[in-house]
């Protein structure tokens, strides 16, 4: 879900012009960034909760080129999910399962519209017929 899919999910349920809909996501967005911005904590009961965390600087590797690198000291955003959502999502995956590439019987190399991502169906379909 993108920035923009949320608000047409809030027009769409709250029934607000896509303006008013997207001036209250951005609200909430800025107070969120300006409250980790000042080191706050933001606890969405129910949903999680976001930290700042402060990491000490280090020497890195520069993958490329492979010369070591100082890496300076930063603050960066962490997030924990809360019981409530993490317990929400799995109870989603009894109702959605993950269609892997791997378990489909079509091996052959044509042009089938396969892209090459896994497909999310309904559990009861994908325990019936894999394929």
């Amino acid at each position: 879900m993108t920035k923009s899919d949320l608000i047409d999910s809030l027009c769409d349920l709250q029934k607000l012009p896509k303006g008013r809909a997207e001036a209250l996501v951005n609200c909430i967005f800025d107070a969120m960034e300006e409250a980790l911005k000042r080191g706050e904590r933001i606890e969405i009961r129910g949903f999680g909760s976001f930290e700042i965390r402060d990491y000490k600087s280090y020497s890195g590797r520069n993958p490329r080129t492979g010369t070591t690198v100082e890496v300076k000291p930063k603050r960066l955003p962490f997030f924990k999910v809360g019981k409530e959502l993490r317990d929400r999502v799995d109870e989603g995956r009894l109702k959605y399962a993950i269609k892997d590439d791997a378990d489909s019987s079509d091996d052959d190399d044509d042009d089938d519209d396969d892209d090459g991502l896994a497909r999310s169906i309904p559990a009861d379909n994908y325990n019936n017929n894999p394929g």
